[in-house]
C-alpha cells in the first residue's frame, strides 16, 4: 500500500509539473499573442479621451501605452471601459493592464498588481474663478446649499461620500462634460485629483480655477494596474524606470501636462 501511494503521488508531481510547464506567464501570452491589451475609460483628460469621430484613444496614458507596445514589440489593443465597471471588466480579463489616471486602492490592489507608482496628488476642489476663495477648506465645502458635482464610481466619488455631510453631492456620469455644469452654474465645484484640476483650467482660463492644487486634501498614487503576473509588472516596471532614465518619460509628460 504505501508503494502504491507513492507512485500515486510521483505521478500527480510529474502531472503537475507538466501543467505548470505548459502554463505560460501573461507576459508570454501578451508577446505570443502579439497584442497588448489596455483598459481605459477615454473620460480622463489628460491621460485618456476617446474621440468619437475618429474612434480612437489620444492622451498621456496613451502615448505611454505606445511606448510600451513598443517596448514588448506588440500592438496595443484598447479596451473601452468605464469607471463603475472598471473592476468588473478587469476581473473578467478583458484586459492585460488598466491605464488612464489609475489610483491606487486597496480594493485593486486585492484583485491585481500595480505598477510602479508614475505621479503622486491628492483630491482638491476646482470652482468658478469667482468663487475660488470660497472653497479652501473641507470644513467651507460641507456646507447646506453648496453643490458638489462628482462622476459615479472611482475615486472621486468615494472621496466625496467621505468627507460631505452636509453639502449636496451630485452625481454626474459625463465626465467630459462635468465641468461644464460648474461653468453654467448647475453646481458650484468638483473634488478630483489636482492633475486634472490644473488641465482643466489651461483649457478654461479666467473661467474654472484649481483650488491649491500643490496642497491637496489627501495623498494619492497612480499607477498602472495589471493583471497579476511578476514577469509583467517587472518589465512594466524596468520600461518604467528606463523610460525616466533617457527622458522619453518625461518628453510624453511635457506634451500633456505644461
Amino acid at each position: 500500500m504505501p508503494r502504491v501511494i507513492l507512485c500515486l503521488a510521483a505521478a500527480f508531481f510529474l502531472v503537475a509539473s507538466a501543467l505548470q510547464a505548459q502554463q505560460a506567464s501573461r507576459l508570454e501570452t501578451i508577446i505570443q499573442r502579439g497584442t497588448l491589451r489596455v483598459g481605459m475609460t477615454g473620460d480622463y483628460l489628460p491621460f485618456t479621451f476617446f474621440d468619437q469621430a475618429t474612434s480612437s484613444f489620444r492622451g498621456f496614458d496613451v502615448d505611454v501605452a505606445d511606448a510600451l507596445g513598443k517596448a514588448l514589440g506588440v500592438k496595443v489593443e484598447y479596451v473601452r471601459t468605464a469607471w463603475p465597471q472598471l473592476s468588473a471588466d478587469f476581473e473578467a480579463d478583458r484586459f492585460d493592464m488598466a491605464m488612464g489616471g489609475i489610483s491606487i486602492t486597496p480594493e485593486r490592489g486585492a484583485k491585481g498588481l500595480f505598477s510602479t507608482p508614475i505621479m503622486q496628488e491628492g483630491k482638491t476642489p476646482i470652482a468658478r474663478c469667482t468663487d475660488k476663495g470660497k472653497y479652501q477648506a473641507l470644513a467651507d465645502i460641507d456646507q447646506p446649499g453648496i453643490r458638489v458635482i462628482v462622476n459615479p464610481g472611482g475615486t472621486n466619488e468615494r472621496f466625496a461620500r467621505a468627507h460631505i455631510k452636509n453639502a449636496e453631492v451630485r452625481i454626474y456620469a459625463d465626465n467630459l462634460t462635468i465641468f461644464d455644469q460648474i461653468i453654467s452654474g448647475n453646481a458650484d465645484l468638483m473634488m478630483t485629483d489636482s492633475s486634472e484640476t490644473m488641465y482643466q483650467q489651461k483649457l478654461h482660463p479666467g473661467v474654472l480655477c484649481a483650488i491649491h492644487p500643490d496642497k491637496p486634501f489627501d495623498h494619492a498614487e497612480k499607477a498602472y494596474w495589471l493583471q497579476r503576473d511578476a514577469d509583467l509588472k517587472a518589465f512594466v516596471d524596468r520600461w518604467i524606470e528606463k523610460a525616466g532614465e533617457d527622458g522619453s518619460f518625461a518628453k510624453i509628460r511635457s506634451a500633456w501636462f505644461e
